[in-house]
Protein backbone atom coordinates (compact mmCIF):
# COMPACT_ATOMS: atom_id res chain seq x y z
CA UNK A 1 0.00 0.00 0.00
CA UNK A 2 1.06 3.00 -0.59
CA UNK A 3 2.33 5.94 1.93
CA UNK A 4 2.07 9.46 2.63
CA UNK A 5 4.50 11.36 5.32
CA UNK A 6 3.41 13.39 7.91
CA UNK A 7 3.64 16.83 8.06
CA UNK A 8 7.22 17.75 7.63
CA UNK A 9 8.61 15.03 9.24
CA UNK A 10 10.12 11.77 7.67
CA UNK A 11 7.44 9.62 9.19
CA UNK A 12 5.82 7.65 6.49
CA UNK A 13 1.88 6.40 7.11
CA UNK A 14 0.03 3.89 4.26
CA UNK A 15 -3.20 5.64 2.61
CA UNK A 16 -5.33 3.80 4.49
CA UNK A 17 -5.10 2.89 8.63
CA UNK A 18 -6.98 1.36 11.20
CA UNK A 19 -8.63 3.14 13.74
CA UNK A 20 -9.10 1.03 17.10
CA UNK A 21 -12.08 2.38 18.80
CA UNK A 22 -14.80 -0.48 17.87
CA UNK A 23 -12.06 -2.58 20.31
CA UNK A 24 -12.87 -1.29 22.49
CA UNK A 25 -16.73 -2.03 22.81
CA UNK A 26 -17.88 1.38 21.51
CA UNK A 27 -21.77 0.81 21.39
CA UNK A 28 -21.35 -3.17 21.32
CA UNK A 29 -18.85 -5.81 22.80
CA UNK A 30 -15.99 -6.82 20.74
CA UNK A 31 -14.03 -10.06 22.36
CA UNK A 32 -10.58 -10.28 22.53
CA UNK A 33 -11.21 -13.19 19.60
CA UNK A 34 -12.97 -10.70 17.65
CA UNK A 35 -10.30 -7.85 18.11
CA UNK A 36 -7.11 -9.74 16.99
CA UNK A 37 -9.11 -11.04 14.19
CA UNK A 38 -10.32 -7.59 12.95
CA UNK A 39 -6.40 -6.74 13.50
CA UNK A 40 -5.01 -9.93 11.74
CA UNK A 41 -7.90 -8.58 8.47
CA UNK A 42 -6.20 -4.66 8.75
CA UNK A 43 -2.69 -6.20 8.41
CA UNK A 44 -3.54 -8.62 5.63
CA UNK A 45 -5.11 -5.20 3.98
CA UNK A 46 -1.80 -3.77 4.26
CA UNK A 47 -2.92 -1.51 6.72
CA UNK A 48 0.26 -0.25 8.66
CA UNK A 49 -0.89 2.46 10.24
CA UNK A 50 -2.57 1.74 13.82
CA UNK A 51 -5.02 4.71 16.00
CA UNK A 52 -5.74 3.97 19.26
CA UNK A 53 -6.85 6.11 22.42
CA UNK A 54 -6.69 5.55 26.32
CA UNK A 55 -10.73 6.09 25.91
CA UNK A 56 -11.15 3.33 23.88
CA UNK A 57 -12.79 0.90 26.19
CA UNK A 58 -10.85 2.74 29.16
CA UNK A 59 -7.87 1.27 28.54
CA UNK A 60 -9.14 -1.89 26.71
CA UNK A 61 -8.37 -0.97 23.21
CA UNK A 62 -4.70 -0.21 24.00
CA UNK A 63 -4.04 -3.42 25.36
CA UNK A 64 -5.23 -5.53 22.47
CA UNK A 65 -3.69 -3.42 19.97
CA UNK A 66 -0.49 -3.25 22.34
CA UNK A 67 -0.85 -7.66 22.47
CA UNK A 68 -1.26 -7.51 18.42
CA UNK A 69 1.73 -5.18 17.57
CA UNK A 70 4.03 -6.99 19.58
CA UNK A 71 4.26 -9.73 17.69
CA UNK A 72 5.38 -7.87 14.80
CA UNK A 73 8.77 -6.12 13.34
CA UNK A 74 8.67 -2.60 15.19
CA UNK A 75 10.08 -0.46 11.82
CA UNK A 76 6.98 -2.65 10.03
CA UNK A 77 4.28 -0.05 11.79
CA UNK A 78 3.37 3.23 12.59
CA UNK A 79 1.15 3.89 15.95
CA UNK A 80 -0.46 6.75 17.30
CA UNK A 81 -2.38 6.92 20.80
CA UNK A 82 -3.60 10.01 22.71
CA UNK A 83 -3.42 12.46 25.47
CA UNK A 84 -5.96 14.70 27.60
CA UNK A 85 -7.68 11.86 29.81
CA UNK A 86 -6.39 10.15 32.39
CA UNK A 87 -7.74 7.00 33.71
CA UNK A 88 -7.78 5.84 37.17
CA UNK A 89 -9.42 3.17 38.80
CA UNK A 90 -13.25 2.49 40.09
CA UNK A 91 -14.71 -0.25 41.56
CA UNK A 92 -16.61 -3.08 39.09
CA UNK A 93 -20.02 -1.43 38.65
CA UNK A 94 -19.48 1.96 38.71
CA UNK A 95 -17.44 2.50 35.72
CA UNK A 96 -19.66 5.56 33.77
CA UNK A 97 -20.98 4.72 30.35
CA UNK A 98 -19.49 6.27 27.52
CA UNK A 99 -21.00 4.04 25.04
CA UNK A 100 -18.45 0.98 25.75
CA UNK A 101 -19.81 -2.35 26.20
CA UNK A 102 -17.91 -4.61 28.81
CA UNK A 103 -15.05 -1.66 29.28
CA UNK A 104 -12.16 -2.07 31.81
CA UNK A 105 -12.83 -0.41 35.60
CA UNK A 106 -11.80 3.01 35.10
CA UNK A 107 -12.87 6.34 34.95
CA UNK A 108 -11.44 9.49 33.20
CA UNK A 109 -10.59 12.68 34.46
CA UNK A 110 -9.46 15.52 31.54
CA UNK A 111 -6.26 16.98 31.99
CA UNK A 112 -3.79 18.65 29.15
CA UNK A 113 -1.48 20.27 30.88
CA UNK A 114 2.44 18.95 30.92
CA UNK A 115 2.18 16.89 33.92
CA UNK A 116 -1.13 15.45 32.66
CA UNK A 117 0.37 14.56 29.02
CA UNK A 118 3.89 12.85 30.77
CA UNK A 119 1.94 10.84 32.65
CA UNK A 120 -0.70 9.71 29.92
CA UNK A 121 2.29 8.22 27.72
CA UNK A 122 3.59 6.29 30.66
CA UNK A 123 0.17 5.09 31.30
CA UNK A 124 0.18 4.24 27.72
CA UNK A 125 3.42 2.60 27.55
CA UNK A 126 2.50 0.51 30.06
CA UNK A 127 -0.89 -0.67 28.63
CA UNK A 128 0.62 -1.25 25.40
CA UNK A 129 3.47 -3.10 26.25
CA UNK A 130 5.19 -1.42 23.61
CA UNK A 131 8.33 0.93 23.74
CA UNK A 132 7.70 3.30 21.46
CA UNK A 133 4.77 5.32 20.16
CA UNK A 134 5.13 7.36 16.92
CA UNK A 135 2.71 10.27 17.13
CA UNK A 136 0.45 11.56 19.82
CA UNK A 137 -2.47 13.31 19.70
CA UNK A 138 -4.43 15.77 22.08
CA UNK A 139 -7.82 14.16 22.00
CA UNK A 140 -10.87 15.99 22.29
CA UNK A 141 -10.56 19.18 22.86
CA UNK A 142 -13.32 21.61 21.96
CA UNK A 143 -16.50 22.72 22.31
CA UNK A 144 -17.73 20.13 20.53
CA UNK A 145 -16.63 18.14 23.67
CA UNK A 146 -16.66 20.24 26.49
CA UNK A 147 -18.64 23.05 26.09
CA UNK A 148 -17.40 26.73 25.65
CA UNK A 149 -16.75 27.51 29.63
CA UNK A 150 -14.97 23.69 30.15
CA UNK A 151 -13.00 24.23 27.51
CA UNK A 152 -11.30 27.76 28.44
CA UNK A 153 -10.03 26.06 30.98
CA UNK A 154 -8.66 22.82 28.78
CA UNK A 155 -7.46 25.16 26.46
CA UNK A 156 -5.39 27.14 28.20
CA UNK A 157 -4.12 23.86 29.96
CA UNK A 158 -3.01 22.92 26.37
CA UNK A 159 -1.13 26.26 25.37
CA UNK A 160 0.32 27.19 28.55
CA UNK A 161 2.17 24.13 29.17
CA UNK A 162 0.66 20.52 27.45
CA UNK A 163 2.24 21.72 24.59
CA UNK A 164 5.67 22.07 25.89
CA UNK A 165 5.64 18.39 27.05
CA UNK A 166 4.69 17.45 23.42
CA UNK A 167 7.96 19.61 22.14
CA UNK A 168 10.15 17.85 24.74
CA UNK A 169 8.71 14.49 23.46
CA UNK A 170 8.78 15.33 20.14
CA UNK A 171 12.45 17.16 20.18
CA UNK A 172 13.84 14.24 22.51
CA UNK A 173 12.96 11.65 19.92
CA UNK A 174 10.09 10.25 21.90
CA UNK A 175 7.75 10.42 19.49
CA UNK A 176 8.38 11.39 15.54
CA UNK A 177 5.63 13.58 15.39
CA UNK A 178 2.03 15.03 17.15
CA UNK A 179 -0.93 17.61 17.14
CA UNK A 180 -4.92 16.75 17.90
CA UNK A 181 -7.94 14.06 17.45
CA UNK A 182 -10.45 16.33 17.36
CA UNK A 183 -14.15 15.96 15.72
CA UNK A 184 -14.38 19.91 14.90
CA UNK A 185 -12.87 22.73 12.99
CA UNK A 186 -13.28 25.39 15.20
CA UNK A 187 -10.42 24.21 17.71
CA UNK A 188 -7.72 23.06 14.94
CA UNK A 189 -7.95 26.59 13.70
CA UNK A 190 -7.49 28.27 17.19
CA UNK A 191 -4.70 26.05 17.86
CA UNK A 192 -2.54 26.19 14.91
CA UNK A 193 -2.84 30.02 14.91
CA UNK A 194 -0.97 29.86 17.76
CA UNK A 195 1.30 26.81 17.68
CA UNK A 196 2.96 24.68 15.13
CA UNK A 197 1.61 20.99 15.05
CA UNK A 198 2.58 18.05 12.53
CA UNK A 199 -1.08 16.31 12.39
CA UNK A 200 -4.45 16.47 12.61
CA UNK A 201 -6.60 13.65 13.27
CA UNK A 202 -10.35 14.59 12.48
CA UNK A 203 -13.35 12.96 12.42
CA UNK A 204 -16.26 13.62 9.95
CA UNK A 205 -15.36 17.05 8.94
CA UNK A 206 -13.80 16.08 5.80
CA UNK A 207 -15.56 13.34 4.12
CA UNK A 208 -17.65 12.95 0.54
CA UNK A 209 -20.54 14.53 2.90
CA UNK A 210 -19.37 16.80 5.21
CA UNK A 211 -16.78 19.93 4.01
CA UNK A 212 -16.75 21.50 6.82
CA UNK A 213 -12.75 21.98 6.56
CA UNK A 214 -12.73 22.81 3.45
CA UNK A 215 -12.78 26.79 3.96
CA UNK A 216 -10.21 27.85 6.29
CA UNK A 217 -8.57 24.66 7.67
CA UNK A 218 -7.44 22.84 4.34
CA UNK A 219 -5.78 26.12 3.04
CA UNK A 220 -3.96 26.66 6.71
CA UNK A 221 -2.71 22.84 6.69
CA UNK A 222 -1.35 23.35 3.04
CA UNK A 223 0.27 26.65 4.19
CA UNK A 224 1.60 25.38 7.77
CA UNK A 225 2.45 21.77 6.36
CA UNK A 226 0.31 20.19 8.87
CA UNK A 227 -0.88 16.69 7.51
CA UNK A 228 -4.49 15.57 8.35
CA UNK A 229 -5.74 12.30 8.93
CA UNK A 230 -9.22 12.04 8.38
CA UNK A 231 -11.68 9.63 10.39
CA UNK A 232 -15.16 9.44 10.64
CA UNK A 233 -15.37 8.83 6.76
CA UNK A 234 -18.70 7.21 6.46
CA UNK A 235 -20.01 10.32 8.79
CA UNK A 236 -21.18 7.75 11.98
CA UNK A 237 -22.77 4.88 8.94
CA UNK A 238 -24.71 6.88 6.46
CA UNK A 239 -22.19 6.93 3.95
CA UNK A 240 -21.89 3.22 4.23
CA UNK A 241 -25.04 2.62 4.45
CA UNK A 242 -26.90 4.48 2.28
CA UNK A 243 -30.18 6.52 3.33
CA UNK A 244 -32.17 3.73 4.82
CA UNK A 245 -34.44 3.93 7.80
CA UNK A 246 -32.69 4.78 10.76
CA UNK A 247 -29.30 5.70 9.20
CA UNK A 248 -26.89 7.91 11.09
CA UNK A 249 -25.25 11.00 10.84
CA UNK A 250 -23.05 13.10 13.06
CA UNK A 251 -23.59 9.98 15.56
CA UNK A 252 -27.09 11.04 15.59
CA UNK A 253 -30.57 9.84 12.80
CA UNK A 254 -30.13 11.26 9.59
CA UNK A 255 -32.26 14.35 8.75
CA UNK A 256 -34.92 13.47 5.90
CA UNK A 257 -32.61 16.36 4.18
CA UNK A 258 -29.12 14.31 4.55
CA UNK A 259 -30.98 11.64 3.48
CA UNK A 260 -31.86 13.26 0.46
CA UNK A 261 -28.31 14.06 -0.30
CA UNK A 262 -26.80 10.98 0.46
CA UNK A 263 -29.06 9.76 -2.00
CA UNK A 264 -28.50 11.42 -4.42
CA UNK A 265 -24.73 11.10 -3.84
CA UNK A 266 -25.39 7.45 -4.06
CA UNK A 267 -27.18 7.56 -7.35
CA UNK A 268 -24.35 9.30 -8.90
CA UNK A 269 -21.62 6.44 -7.70
CA UNK A 270 -23.87 3.84 -8.73
CA UNK A 271 -24.06 5.45 -12.09
CA UNK A 272 -20.35 5.24 -11.81
CA UNK A 273 -19.99 1.56 -11.08
CA UNK A 274 -18.84 2.67 -7.81
CA UNK A 275 -20.40 1.49 -3.98
CA UNK A 276 -21.02 4.99 -2.22
CA UNK A 277 -18.95 3.42 0.50
CA UNK A 278 -15.60 3.32 -1.83
CA UNK A 279 -16.30 6.87 -2.82
CA UNK A 280 -16.51 8.48 0.35
CA UNK A 281 -13.23 6.41 1.45
CA UNK A 282 -11.21 7.48 -1.56
CA UNK A 283 -12.65 11.54 -1.70
CA UNK A 284 -10.43 12.29 1.32
CA UNK A 285 -7.01 11.12 -0.26
CA UNK A 286 -7.98 13.65 -3.63
CA UNK A 287 -6.35 16.62 -1.51
CA UNK A 288 -2.38 15.96 -0.66
CA UNK A 289 -2.94 17.92 2.58
CA UNK A 290 -4.55 14.05 3.68
CA UNK A 291 -1.82 11.78 4.86
CA UNK A 292 -4.44 8.73 5.64
CA UNK A 293 -8.07 7.69 5.82
CA UNK A 294 -9.24 5.80 8.77
CA UNK A 295 -10.40 2.52 8.65
CA UNK A 296 -12.87 2.10 12.06
CA UNK A 297 -14.56 -1.69 12.92
CA UNK A 298 -14.46 -4.01 15.01
CA UNK A 299 -15.43 -6.96 12.80
CA UNK A 300 -13.33 -8.81 9.96
CA UNK A 301 -15.83 -9.31 7.73
CA UNK A 302 -16.11 -5.30 7.67
CA UNK A 303 -12.49 -4.59 7.48
CA UNK A 304 -12.42 -7.18 4.40
CA UNK A 305 -15.23 -5.58 2.66
CA UNK A 306 -14.19 -2.15 3.13
CA UNK A 307 -10.66 -2.91 1.44
CA UNK A 308 -12.68 -5.21 -1.34
CA UNK A 309 -14.48 -1.78 -2.45
CA UNK A 310 -11.40 0.18 -2.58
CA UNK A 311 -10.71 -1.27 -5.89
CA UNK A 312 -13.37 0.44 -7.38
CA UNK A 313 -11.93 3.85 -8.59
CA UNK A 314 -12.89 7.56 -8.81
CA UNK A 315 -11.23 9.82 -10.54
CA UNK A 316 -10.92 14.07 -9.33
CA UNK A 317 -13.35 14.60 -11.96
CA UNK A 318 -15.81 12.03 -10.52
CA UNK A 319 -15.92 13.83 -7.48
CA UNK A 320 -16.60 17.00 -8.62
CA UNK A 321 -20.13 15.76 -9.63
CA UNK A 322 -20.97 15.32 -5.61
CA UNK A 323 -20.21 19.11 -4.74
CA UNK A 324 -23.71 20.06 -5.32
CA UNK A 325 -24.67 18.38 -2.49
CA UNK A 326 -22.36 18.68 0.59
CA UNK A 327 -22.65 20.48 3.57
CA UNK A 328 -20.72 22.31 6.42
CA UNK A 329 -21.75 21.29 9.69
CA UNK A 330 -23.84 23.86 11.66
CA UNK A 331 -21.40 26.53 14.07
CA UNK A 332 -22.08 24.90 17.28
CA UNK A 333 -23.48 27.02 20.11
CA UNK A 334 -21.49 28.16 23.57
CA UNK A 335 -23.37 25.16 25.59
CA UNK A 336 -23.24 22.63 22.72
CA UNK A 337 -21.34 19.42 23.71
CA UNK A 338 -21.78 16.32 21.71
CA UNK A 339 -19.44 13.87 23.95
Amino acid sequence: MQTRKIGRTDLPVTEYSFGAAGLGGLYRECTRDAAMATLDAAWDAGLRYFDVAPYYGLGLAERRVGDFLREKPRDSFVLSTKVGRLLHPVPEGAVPDYSYVKPLNFDVQYDYSYDAIMRSVEFSYARLGLNRIDILYVHDIGVYTHGAARNAVYLKQLLDSGLKALEELKAGGVIAAYGLGVNEVPVCLEVMRRADIDCILLAGRYTLLDRSAVAELLPLCEMKKTSLIVGGVFNSGILATGPVEGAHFDYMPASSEIREKVGAMERMALERGVPLAAAAMQFPLNNPVVASVLLGTAKPESLRRNADALRHKLSSEDFAAFEPYTLVAPELGLEAVRA
